[in-house]
């Protein structure tokens, strides 16, 4: 498999910078087979079936990036932060300009916080915070913003607009830098709809990594090296996707998060609980242990994301369903519409 298999051609015009509203109206893109169907969200209780089990991503986005002004000695310039990770030490974050800032320096992004740059590598740094805990998760609230993928950072700011758009409505545990974008099309409605329909749901937590949007650069796409995010299965919720297929019923995770954490739980072939960071890449050639359709947006070409759901569904199958979402003009990424694949 060559980086070039993953590659297609989309009009610039099909990239959504903002969401549908409301949620649920966004398109669905239904493959089932060889068969599509050009659905709205919405339409999803119709769509699943009783006993059918999905799996959503509780993970919350945190206002992860940054302005703020550096000091040294009494000059001061303005420097981008974009925390990636939390670490005993501080947090592991990118900044820009990353070549002029110094290890001992401090930034400072408002009158409540302020950093000192711990360490510092060829790619990224490590700050050390002057507040801990609800003082740090309050002061981070006033003065970050919603860490928009980059190809929406490109066109426009964040905005105020973007902390709920960017956010699921079952968003708990806070520590994602992205959002699981496929959850972002759910309405408290809808939700109850499907529970009404005997779709039951299954929360996990993967808290998703700037990772997520960095490119592959080599072409033999078998020795990309994914990067790695953290993750928990909990012991009920590992029980409730294993009685789920013992029952004959699909699990299907929302979203390609979840997706790649059930599978990394279920090593065994089944699903057990599961805390820590998963690296997991899945290509074409993939066996799938546990995840019996996907619920997810449209992907970068040359994306693992990409090479995911061609695993699932075959490379040849998923350039036809891309050709198809062009042609129809479907919305793309974070904020665009949304696709269900089922094999």
């Amino acid at each position: 498999m060559k980086l070039s298999d993953f590659d297609f051609d989309l009009p610039e015009d099909l990239i959504a910078t903002r969401p549908a509203r409301p949620r649920s109206s966004a398109r669905l893109l239904l493959a089932e087979g060889d068969a599509i169907r050009d659905l709205h969200v919405r339409d999803l209780p119709e769509v699943f079936r009783p006993g059918d089990r999905l799996i959503l991503n509780n993970t919350r986005v945190i206002p992860a990036r940054l302005f703020g002004t550096r000091r040294r000695g009494d000059a001061t310039a303005r420097v981008e932060v974009t925390l990636l990770e939390p670490l005993p030490q501080g947090w592991r974050a990118l900044a820009k300009p990353l070549r002029k800032v110094q290890v001992g320096e401090e930034i400072r992004f408002s009158d409540a916080l302020s950093a000192t740059v711990a360490q510092k590598s060829e790619t990224d740094l490590v700050l050390s915070f002057n507040l801990t805990g609800l003082d740090f998760d309050a002061a981070l609230a006033e003065a970050g913003q919603m860490p928009l993928p980059p190809y929406i950072a490109a066109k426009r700011p964040a905005d105020a607009q973007d902390r709920e758009d960017y956010q699921t409505v079952f968003a708990r545990h806070s520590g994602a830098v992205a959002a699981p974008t496929a959850s972002l099309h759910f309405e408290p409605w809808l939700l109850d709809a499907l529970r009404a329909k005997g779709v039951e749901f299954t929360e996990v937590t993967l808290h998703v990594g700037a990772g997520t949007f960095l490119p592959v650069k080599v072409e033999d796409v078998t020795t990309h090296k994914m990067h790695a995010e953290w993750g928990e299965v909990t012991p009920e919720a590992a029980a409730e996707m294993n009685a789920t297929k013992a029952a004959g019923g699909r699990v299907i995770p929302i979203g390609t998060t979840a997706l790649r954490l059930i599978e990394s739980a279920a090593a065994s072939g089944r699903v057990e609980p599961w805390r820590g960071s998963t690296d997991i890449f899945i290509y074409p050639g993939y066996k799938f242990r546990v995840t019996d359709a996907l619920m997810t947006n449209f992907h970068l070409p040359k994306s693992t994301l990409l090479m995911l759901v061609s695993a699932l569904m075959g490379a040849e199958r998923m350039r036809h369903v891309y050709a198809h979402a062009v042609t129809k003009g479907y919305r793309f990424f974070s904020y665009g519409d949304a696709s269900l694949l089922i094999p």
